[in-house]
């Protein structure tokens, strides 16, 4: 018995450090593959036309504001001023009716002053992925800036990568809660799940549907 319960924690030690070692390697791979496509600078930032807004929510659970939605927001109304876009895709989650993001970040940006003639808004943007397919396959973009937090930037510019997208990130002024430590482990494994959706999975969105090109300027 205590041959096998040895044999077993030897097991399952070697499993968890195979586990550690495949985290470490994919964030090696997701961050060092697409940090060049990170622009600081309005100057030197592609004019692509298109901006996909990631969605999130408006606020967190305690009811509190979300910093993540104000910065995206603010990032994004800033590079249509800049003339760095024409045109805004809001892709989120539409699960119900009292919960609706892109809808709220169409609002707020109609806020910032930007027309609701050039806002497009992706209601089935379940997931970073879906998100992103969905930006090619259903709006006919091949070329992107994505607008949301640094520690997101990487795996969404990787996705898009990987499908062929000339996708870009402008990075995002703030500081939200984007370094904390809960956020940073959720999103080391989030890009390793995503190299596996890529890779070995083979995932697809969820939803996708009758094509929409966008009538872009």
């Amino acid at each position: 018995m205590k041959f096998f319960s040895r044999r077993y924690v030897k097991w399952g030690l070697g499993i968890a450090a195979c586990m550690v070692v495949f985290v470490i390697f994919s964030n090696i791979w997701v961050v060092k593959s697409t940090k060049q496509f990170i622009y600081t600078s309005y100057d030197s930032l592609p004019n692509n036309s298109v901006a996909l807004v990631l969605g999130t929510s408006k606020r967190l659970l305690s009811g509190a504001p979300n910093p993540f939605f104000s910065e995206r927001i603010a990032a994004a109304a800033s590079l249509y001023r800049q003339g760095k876009v024409s045109h805004f895709l809001l892709s989120g989650d539409n699960r119900t009716r009292f919960y609706n993001e892109p809808e709220e970040m169409r609002k707020a940006l109609i806020k910032e002053g930007i027309p609701a003639e050039i806002i497009t808004l992706d209601y089935a943007g379940l997931r970073t992925l879906d998100s992103i397919v969905r930006s090619k396959e259903i709006f006919g973009q091949n070329k992107i800036i994505i607008v949301t937090q640094p520690f997101h930037c990487y795996r969404a510019l990787f996705i898009s990568r990987y499908f062929n997208i000339d996708a870009v990130a402008f990075l995002i002024e703030g500081n939200s809660i984007d370094s904390s430590l809960k956020t940073e482990v959720r999103e080391w494994l989030a890009r390793s799940k995503a190299i596996l959706d890529l890779y070995v999975l083979k995932t697809a969105p969820r939803h996708l549907g009758d094509k929409q090109p966008l009538e872009v300027k």
